[in-house]
């Protein structure tokens, strides 16, 4: 009798252990993020190697954003950012999980991951947002290297526009390649749901090339640029920060979400709400949502044509798609 348990237990284990991994597979399909922009598809992908692995959504986020503020060299995000007017490479970043947990840094100079301080400040702190010279403080104390980030490249571009020191925004202009050619910004803004069905997502950029010194966009404030809420879902902004912030507009769209809006359908009713309360400056301002839900459906919404955003799962990892838009011509 024995004997017969210890070999019905043995084949319980092995059929345990055969099961596992389509168990697994079956949760990995579940795995999702996405990210804001062209340049969201290699940031998704390397998410998705924490994500495919079992990985947080947290990790994943994380380690999507630093590769896009060290890896990437676009003069909106990170070490090749343009500066402000003053000469001076500041970087904004923020964090956020699904449970309510959240951290931000602004203003930071000299850091290379401002994403990771973000979290630092989450994690190691009572607070949710660090600025400026404290920020850089506490980035050295966690061990952050400093150094300077301004390339060579971006102090041309700076040193050019200070020839006419004109701030004349473009609608899109982020998504050129080249430091010189920016007089704009934007921002990698990425959401993602893991394999347990846990949400979280970033931010981070350079903000507005040429800005004035201490400007901070939406990119780092909580609700603004970026919200989650494993409840309902997430959802990151990109394009006027000032616009974002002015409505509270991530929440917005999780807000909406909660009320049975559909991920698509939530980024194009935040938008209308900044139409209604600025209609003069609709024309020539870009303003773009992207949303995820708690079951991994994605939407997305864009003022003007132009925004892409990438898609990421376990059938593709290089998926970039066209944003719907209110307006159709990109300069309508």
């Amino acid at each position: 009798m024995t004997d017969r348990r210890r070999f019905l237990q043995a084949g319980a284990l092995a059929a345990g252990a055969l099961a596992l991994p389509t168990l697994q597979a079956r949760s990995a399909a579940g795995a999702r993020v996405v990210s804001t922009w062209d340049f969201g598809v290699g940031a998704n992908q390397v998410a998705w190697k924490t994500l495919s692995a079992g990985g947080s959504a947290l990790d994943a986020v994380e380690a999507g954003a630093r590769w896009a503020e060290s890896d990437l060299c676009n003069p909106t995000v990170g070490r090749c950012g343009n500066p402000d007017r003053d000469g001076v490479l500041s970087l904004d970043a923020s964090i956020m999980d699904g449970d309510g947990r959240c951290g931000s840094v602004a203003a930071l100079s000299d850091i290379a991951h401002p994403v990771s301080v973000a979290r630092r400040v989450m994690e190691q702190t009572p607070h949710v947002m660090l600025v400026g010279e404290g920020a850089q403080q506490f980035a050295v104390q966690q061990g952050f290297e400093r150094k300077k980030l301004l390339t060579p490249e971006a102090e041309k571009a700076w040193r050019e526009w200070l020839k006419t020191a004109q701030y004349t925004p473009e609608i899109n202009a982020e998504r050129r390649s080249r430091p010189g050619d920016s007089s704009n910004h934007d921002t990698l803004g990425m959401l993602a749901i893991d394999a347990q069905g846990r949400l979280a997502g970033a931010c981070t950029t350079s903000g507005m090339a040429w800005k004035m010194h201490g400007r901070v966009g939406d990119s780092p404030i909580i609700g603004a640029g970026l919200y989650v809420d494993n409840e309902v879902g997430a959802a990151t902004a990109s394009g006027v920060g000032e616009e974002m912030i002015r409505n509270a507009a991530s929440f917005l769209v999780v807000e909406l979400m909660r009320q049975g809006r559909s991920p698509a359908e939530a980024c194009r009713e935040a938008i209308a709400r900044v139409v209604r309360k600025r209609p003069e400056a609709s024309r020539t301002l870009q303003v773009c949502f992207l949303a995820l839900n708690k079951h991994g459906e994605v939407g997305a919404y864009a003022l003007h044509r132009g925004f892409v955003y990438a898609v990421c799962d376990k059938d593709r990892q290089d998926d970039l798609r066209d944003s719907a838009s209110v307006y159709t011509s990109e300069q309508t």
